[in-house]
């Protein structure tokens, strides 16, 4: 919601202040960064400690970077309100709920994150009211309305967050509960097989896997530039708020269709196509009032954009996040999930900067993105390329056996030479 909303007040704050894309855009290139870094922290503290304790102290810091962002008055401000407000968020939303929702569902992951993000579609589908309010009672009043919003709706949810289902006596999927004959009910147990993190990281398909996402943040990350970027093309502010809406709409079709599809088909295929549909959805918005060979291409660049971008975009991130689980399992999926958004974050932060000092200097929108759009031509065959999960999953399991049977034989050694 962040990233899709925010549009609606980066062209008042930047008309209010004077300030150019490029240091603006920058202030949201450290979100990213400062997401990504966080996101490590945050992602072991969740599997330690679980999400309610994190989900608590984020939203309240949430909360108050909103406020604090209405009431700032230089550029400098800007970048300490941002800071507060990745600072919460990463403790409170994206990692916290995501890796929640993961630990609970297993055969049904891609499902049950692809309607979980839907939800952030819809509120992306606000765009054309929230501009609306914006311009009708001044983006300070609004983000401070947002700020306290922010705490009456958020923190509710945080008494219903359990870290898996073991731990209120249940199964992932919804499973029925083996019962023992005379002892009553059996307290499930996770026994899935620990994957330990630095062996992970030391593979090549986690490298492969986050690389190739992250080509597709670099373009994602520019969405809260995409009204600006429509307006500089001679869209008008409400009709770019149109597209907005229409891109969450479409966005809300991929996330819940992914979602469903990514548990019976290959989700490096899902991947693949997701990002080849932001493809067309870039050259969409690029085209916008363009002249190509004597021929005015007009406005149908926002059916492109608002149908494959968005399509594109919200495709790939339920997909995405099981696919996590599926190669790392869930006993550290928190961390895992932690630690491959911090490189898309660090790797994506480019995308925001790139775009806003391109236009400074260029004066135009259409040449980063379209840079930006060859960039994400590669992300496709690395998808494609990725080994599947269970072939992975085999190795580990082959390596912990070896890693035990050396274990058994040096105890053995130890207990003869004692004897």
């Amino acid at each position: 919601m962040f990233w899709q909303g925010f549009g609606a007040f980066f062209t008042p704050i930047v008309d209010a202040f004077g300030w150019s894309r490029g240091a603006t855009a920058l202030a949201l290139s450290f979100n990213r960064i400062e997401s990504g870094g966080m996101s490590i922290a945050v992602g072991f503290l969740l599997d330690k400690y679980g999400p309610r304790k994190l989900m608590a102290f984020g939203l309240f810091v949430t909360g108050l970077g909103f406020i604090g962002m209405s009431q700032m008055q230089n550029l400098w401000h800007f970048y300490v309100v941002m800071a507060v407000l990745t600072f919460g968020m990463s403790f409170g939303t994206f990692i916290p709920i995501v890796a929640t929702v993961g630990n609970w569902f297993v055969r049904k992951r891609s499902r049950a994150i692809g309607f979980l993000m839907s939800a952030s579609a819809i509120g992306g589908m606000t765009a054309p009211l929230l501009v609306w309010y914006v311009d009708s009672i001044g983006w300070r009043d609004a983000l401070l309305t947002v700020g306290i919003g922010f705490w009456i709706v958020g923190i509710p949810a945080i008494f219903v967050m359990t870290r898996q289902p073991e731990d209120v006596g249940l199964l992932p999927d919804g499973d029925p509960v083996p019962r023992r004959t005379a002892s009553g009910l059996q307290r499930p147990v996770n026994t899935e097989r620990r994957i330990p993190i630095f062996t992970a990281l030391k593979t090549r398909f986690f490298w492969q896997l986050a690389i190739g996402t992250s080509l597709g943040h670099l373009v994602s990350s520019t969405t809260l530039l995409h009204i600006d970027a429509m307006q500089s093309f001679d869209i008008s502010r409400s009709t770019a708020a149109i597209a907005i809406f229409g891109f969450a709409v479409g966005s809300f079709i991929g996330r819940l269709a992914s979602g469903f599809i990514g548990d019976f088909v290959d989700k490096r295929y899902i991947m693949a196509a997701a990002f080849y549909m932001q493809i067309i959805g870039v050259l969409g918005l690029i085209s916008l009032n363009a002249t190509v060979g004597g021929v005015f291409l007009g406005q149908w660049g926002l059916v492109f954009y608002a149908l494959f971008f968005g399509a594109g975009f919200g495709s790939s991130i339920p997909v995405r996040m099981a696919m996590i689980g599926d190669y790392f399992g869930r006993q550290t999926y928190g961390s895992m999930l932690g630690i491959m958004s911090t490189v898309n974050a660090v790797l994506g932060a480019a995308g925001p900067v790139f775009v806003g000092v391109m236009f400074d200097v260029t004066g135009t929108y259409r040449t980063p993105f379209l840079i930006l759009l060859v960039v994400l031509v590669a992300s496709g065959p690395m998808m494609l390329t990725l080994e599947k999960p269970s072939r992975v999953k085999a190795r580990f399991r082959i390596a912990a056996h070896n890693a035990d049977l050396a274990a058994a034989k040096e105890a053995e050694a130890a207990a003869r030479f004692q004897d």
